[in-house]
């Protein structure tokens, strides 16, 4: 199942950017998904696009 990690970090300071964008009414996250994190000792926001090779690392064979 596609899921953004609910937690970055930001790649400007190092904070803890964490997860504004909240999943469809279902709460499914679709490939192509647009999804904005703030951080939370800079402030910058970071939008992210979601692709295949973000799936839960439960879902992924490899970790």
């Amino acid at each position: 199942m596609l899921e953004p990690d609910p937690q970055i970090t930001c790649i400007d300071c190092g904070g803890r950017s964490f997860l504004l964008t909240p999943p469809r009414e279902d709460g499914t996250w679709l490939t192509g998904d647009v999804v904005a994190y703030r951080c939370e000792d800079c402030l910058d926001r970071w939008d992210l696009v979601l692709e295949d090779d973000d799936r839960a690392a439960g879902d992924r064979p490899d970790v």
